[in-house]
């Protein structure tokens, strides 16, 4: 899995994920982030590294979570 910033226009990139998101729905916005991630998988092909992402995505997420006291 790859962690380095690879994409050579970042800002570009988050600037016309959010232009593609305006005028939707909180659904709409949802089931295109859902298309765009399969889409994107389809690209990556490698099943080892997509399990790996969705690890540690889902490990950041818990980690960084409130705990409750």
């Amino acid at each position: 899995m790859n962690t380095e910033l690879r994409i050579p226009d970042p800002d570009g990139f988050y600037a016309a994920l959010l232009a593609a998101h305006e005028g939707r729905s909180e659904a709409q916005s949802a089931d295109l982030n859902a298309r765009l991630v399969l889409l994107l998988a389809n690209q990556c092909a490698d099943q080892a590294v997509l399990l790996a992402c969705i690890r540690a995505v889902a490990e950041e997420e818990h980690s960084t979570s409130p705990h409750p006291a």
